[in-house]
């Protein structure tokens, strides 16, 4: 198909034509182009062959909603920075799974946001720092005190190339000179390998965290690596080829370079739609941590949700891990509250819409049994209700459900007041009404025939 694929009619896949593994100092960029033809959808290849997973001993949760977050919307106050970050400490409980936040550092307005969060005292979320690999913004997470920064270390051939303009030697020894300072002065490095599943993982990736892991194993601290999916191109699959492979990049990571699985962390993103998919793969495969966003804000299409990992965590480890699931709609009513942000509905564990329905046949399903149409007790684990919504699909059963849910009765289907406010529902949309008849609207007509079955 390419120089670089081929198509494999047996499996009909793309496989990766064999070659030699890349200079560690190439003359040229490789920048994929077989898999990044750039005028096409990216390619998808495989023949990496099956991969082992790997759940760390331990998994946890870490936030860049002050950070990556703040890119993709008007930057938050510092009061709302407090307010945001006191609420993820109440929900990630006192085992800390939602274990860090990290802060940008360059304005007065963050500095502050900072200090306000710090002064409350808590173990978790950790607070950290990110900058750019330069001696300058060091200097700044240095006077502030910060226990452990993030370092920007962009992996791919396209930035080393491309927008840095550096050999890949000239980029590794720009970017350990800073994580050395850091170590230095008794801060924690955190290595941020930008845009990793498009990178040279044998001939930059992996080259590079070998140096790291030697560096940590000198100075006796836990150099982390953060691999970032930069333009949510990397992929869950079994047997997908490097660098699109979440699998492998991890795999590679741990058992090349030995990194240590409470060292690796992944960082997505949602272009491809696959955010969520690619940071349950990267805890499958050995990272520890996955990075999110609150909500899902970010750049572009966004971060990984937070509250998406939050349940993602529930599932794979069978409990909470001592996390108040509640604060998830207490985060999500501050941010319509306190950051006018318009969530939208359809958005799971925190959209108006998760525990709604319109649909008739739905509400009566959960008449009968809440358990048919819920796929877990959302008053207990989310402090939320489940609801109707009526419209010209309701019919009698999601009649009955509202009244019963905003009433506090135990109505059926055939209950006089139900019909009589069925027939009046009825009667809006057979004059041509389309929208939804709201709460105000519902209590009216329940009103009036409560007190025509009084009288």
């Amino acid at each position: 198909m390419t120089d670089g694929l081929v198509f494999d009619d047996d499996t009909n896949l793309l496989h990766v034509r064999a070659k030699e593994r890349a200079a560690r100092d190439a003359d040229e960029a490789n920048l994929y182009p077989e898999l990044f033809p750039y005028r096409e959808v990216p390619r998808v290849a495989f023949g990496a062959g099956e991969i082992p997973m790997r759940v760390p001993e331990e998994i946890f949760i870490t936030d860049t909603t002050f950070r990556d977050g703040q890119q993709a919307r008007a930057p938050f106050t510092a009061g709302q920075v407090r307010g945001l970050y006191e609420l993820m400490h109440e929900l990630g409980g006192p085992k800390g799974i939602v274990r860090q936040c990290e802060f940008f550092v360059y304005t007065p307005e963050d500095r502050r946001a900072l200090a306000l969060c710090r002064e409350r005292g808590h173990r978790f979320p950790e607070i950290t720092s990110w900058i750019r690999a330069t001696k300058e913004d060091f200097d700044l997470v240095r006077d502030l005190g910060i226990s452990e920064t993030g370092i920007l270390t962009s992996c791919s051939d396209y930035h080393i190339f491309h927008k840095l303009r550096l050999t890949r030697a000239q980029a590794m020894e720009k970017y350990l000179s800073v994580v050395k300072m850091a170590l230095a002065r008794g801060i924690r490095p955190r290595c941020h390998l930008e845009d990793v599943t498009r990178a040279d993982i044998a001939g930059f990736v992996l080259p590079f965290a070998d140096e790291l892991m030697k560096l940590a194993r000198e100075s006796g601290v836990s150099i982390k690596i953060r691999c970032c999916d930069t333009l949510g191109v990397g992929v869950p699959y079994p047997g997908a080829a490097l660098p699109r492979s979440v699998p492998g990049i991890l795999h590679a990571l741990r058992t090349v370079s030995g990194v240590p699985c409470a060292q690796l962390e992944w960082h997505g993103h949602n272009d491809f739609h696959m955010g969520v998919a690619n940071a349950s793969a990267a805890w499958l495969y050995g990272a520890a941590a996955v990075n999110c966003c609150l909500l899902g804000i970010g750049e572009r299409t966004g971060n990984v949700p937070l509250e998406a990992m939050v349940m993602e965590y529930c599932q794979l480890r069978g409990a909470s891990g001592g996390m108040n699931l509640p604060a998830l709609t207490k985060i999500a009513e501050y941010f319509k509250r306190e950051l006018g942000y318009a969530i939208p509905p359809q958005t799971p564990f925190v959209g108006d819409g998760f525990c709604t329905t319109r649909a008739g046949v739905h509400a009566d399903g959960l008449l009968k049994d809440e358990r048919i149409y819920s796929i877990f007790d959302t008053r207990s684990l989310l402090g939320r209700e489940n609801e109707v919504v009526v419209d010209a699909r309701s019919g009698a059963a999601g009649v009955t459900f509202w009244i019963n849910r905003h009433f506090g009765l135990s109505l059926d289907k055939t209950s006089p007041v139900v019909r009589s406010v069925k027939q009046a529902v009825d009667a809006m949309f057979l004059t041509g009404r389309t929208d939804a008849v709201g709460d105000e609207e519902m209590r009216q007509l329940t009103n009036a025939a409560l007190k025509a079955m009084d009288n």
